[in-house]
């Protein structure tokens, strides 16, 4: 009988749909700021967002900054944004 390998679970922050977490993106809160965490191995609070336009919108209207614990600033706002622009730029 074989042993099934565990699968770590995150809830996107923008949809609340509960999924594997390789499939989703990681957002950290650093001493430093917010920023995407491509490799999800940064030290930090970490929150997860689909790579869906839609989520991000809705992340980024309170629910990311809620689940961060923090208030996002100006520059994180932009580096999320222009990162939010590339994603929008691959689904075209």
């Amino acid at each position: 009988m074989t042993k099934k390998k565990h699968r770590p679970q995150r809830t996107c922050v923008g949809c609340r749909e509960v999924i594997e977490k390789r499939e989703l993106v990681r957002i950290v809160r650093t001493q430093d700021g917010v920023f995407v965490d491509p490799t999800g191995k940064m030290s930090g609070r970490g929150a997860y967002l689909h790579n869906d336009i839609s989520c991000w919108e809705k992340g980024l209207s309170g629910s990311l900054a809620r689940s961060l614990k923090t208030q996002l600033t100006d520059d994180d706002k932009s580096r999320l944004l222009t990162y939010k622009d590339t994603i929008s730029e691959h689904l075209e």
